[in-house]
This record gives C-alpha cells, sequence and structure tokens, in this order.
C-alpha cells in the first residue's frame, strides 16, 4: 500500500494531496529512509516526520484500503510520539514585544531554533 494513501487512510492528514506534499518534500521517513509517495509500506513499518508541534513516529499495525472512521483508523497504527508540550512552553517561546516590528532574519532563525524547528 501506498504510504500517502495509508497516511489519510487512517486520518494523520486531512488529505491526501497534504500528505504527498509533505512525502515530495522528503519529510517523512519510512524506517529510517526518506519516502516518495508511492513508497510501499507493510505492517510493521515505522513512519516518522515533523508535525508543527513535535515529531511523530508511528507504527503500521494495519492497512486499511479507504479512510475509515476515526474510531477505527486509531486501530490501524501505534503512535510512539512523544506528548505534545503544554500550551504555556508552546507560548512562551518566541514572544517578542509589542511593537517591536518585524523580527530579522537572524531573529527569526533564532526563534525557529527555539520552537524546535530548525536543526542549525
Amino acid at each position: 500500500m501506498r504510504v500517502d494513501v495509508w497516511l489519510w487512510a487512517v486520518r494523520l492528514f486531512k488529505s491526501r494531496s497534504a500528505s504527498a506534499t509533505l512525502l515530495r518534500a522528503g519529510r517523512v521517513r519510512v524506517n529510517g529512509v526518506v519516502a516518495k509517495p508511492s513508497t510501499a509500506v507493510k505492517v510493521g513499518d515505522r513512519v516518522t516526520w515533523r508535525d508543527t508541534l513535535r515529531e511523530r513516529d508511528v507504527e503500521v499495525r494495519e492497512l486499511l484500503p479507504k479512510r475509515v472512521a476515526a474510531p477505527l483508523a486509531v486501530q490501524a497504527y501505534a503512535d510512539h510520539s512523544p506528548p505534545v508540550p503544554p500550551r504555556e512552553e508552546r507560548l512562551a517561546v518566541g514572544i517578542r514585544d509589542r511593537g517591536t516590528g518585524r523580527p530579522t532574519k537572524r531573529e527569526r532563525r533564532e526563534i525557529d531554533r527555539l520552537r524546535g524547528l530548525r536543526r542549525d
């Protein structure tokens, strides 16, 4: 089964095109190898990618041929992702004083590093 279809079928992405876009950008890995949208997945494979709030790591438990209801979709994978950080921690990072204008390129990169979006 294609990885982009599986990610959509188990409701980890809102649309198949959203999952395919992330796959084409090289941000999704299957068993540690960068995957294309057509990469085949099988039961036992680990699929990882960076979400907006955390690193996602799921294990394929069941292959679904089409999109199913949320309670059934949750049974098709095992989520090994770390928990979502508390809201207070997410808001505390990268807050600028009001009226200081847009951040410079250097400040934006530092904010991204603090949020965990850059690994430079």
